[in-house]
């Protein structure tokens, strides 16, 4: 965020007593933007970032030198020009066969092909201003109500309709056949990665938590889909080490450029050791 202060003459009696000035965040004494413009927090940041990095390629004589006051906006060839000096500071090593191999059999049930569920669910939509505490005691209530033996047909359909948030409580809340690739990542994590997903058929013993709220999930119908061979995904396998090994590397480069670098009026993650991770 950008920092404002208090100008005026000091006088209690005049018009400019009490306005407020937008103070411009700087790198290294250059403002990232125009005294008296505001911006929000994500377009800070990543002029901030730019700035960086534009400094470090006018350090390293890959750009030239200005004298400015306000960070300039890059064209096309100086953005070409960061790419590439980024590319080659930033290192990261290939992932080896056992690396990925050990990847595949710790995360099996991620490259599953085919496997699907047949769920209904009820929805209790957590929304701004709702008692949480309230919400969850009647969602663990009619979990439990639903849980029982002795539970009459028909009642998980007719608690959909009372009580789900979803439009699906029109039909029951019936989903239908569903993959991991058409849950919200936080439910296909629950349905189908953990290691008790496979609880097997009727109602999930507990309630699942995504940024929608909090669900009863019940399990209708299940594909168990094919678990395809090492080397059919090794090379996606790699690539995914690499992006993630790189996203790494870096995030540290850009902390240690904050580290080093004179910061104001912005907070940014920063580390003064090269062996940061």
């Amino acid at each position: 965020m950008t920092d404002r202060s208090s100008t005026g003459c000091g006088s209690a009696h005049c018009a400019c007593s009490g306005q407020m000035q937008i103070v411009p965040a700087s790198i290294n004494g250059i403002a990232l933007h125009e005294p008296g413009e505001a911006l929000d927090a994500e377009t800070l940041r990543e002029r901030a970032y730019a700035e960086l990095l534009r400094q470090r390629a006018v350090f390293r004589g890959l750009l030239p030198g200005a004298h400015v006051l306000v960070a300039p906006e890059l064209n096309a060839a100086e953005r070409h020009v960061l790419e590439a000096m980024t590319d080659e500071e930033v290192t990261c090593p290939e992932p080896t066969d056992d690396e990925c191999r050990r990847y595949y059999d710790a995360n099996k049930p991620h490259f599953i092909v085919g496997q699907a569920l047949h769920v209904r669910h009820i929805l209790f939509a957590v929304t701004p201003g709702v008692n949480v505490h309230a919400l969850t005691q009647r969602a663990e209530a009619a979990l439990l109500e639903l849980a029982r033996k002795d539970v009459p047909p028909g009642r998980f359909e007719q608690l959909a309709a009372e009580l789900s948030n979803c439009p699906s409580s029109a039909e029951g809340g019936s989903l239908g056949w569903v993959s991991p690739e058409d849950c919200a990542p936080e439910l296909a994590n629950e349905l189908f990665f953990q290691t008790d997903s496979r609880w097997g058929m009727g109602v999930h013993p507990r309630l699942v938590h995504t940024r929608f709220g909090l669900h009863i999930i019940e399990v209708l119908g299940r594909k168990k889909g094919n678990l395809p061979a090492y080397e059919d995904v090794a090379e996606s396998i790699r690539q995914r080490l690499q992006h993630q090994s790189r996203a790494t590397a870096l995030r540290q480069y850009m902390r240690l450029l904050v580290g080093q670098a004179k910061v104001e009026g912005i907070e940014l993650d920063g580390a003064d050791s090269p062996l940061v991770q």
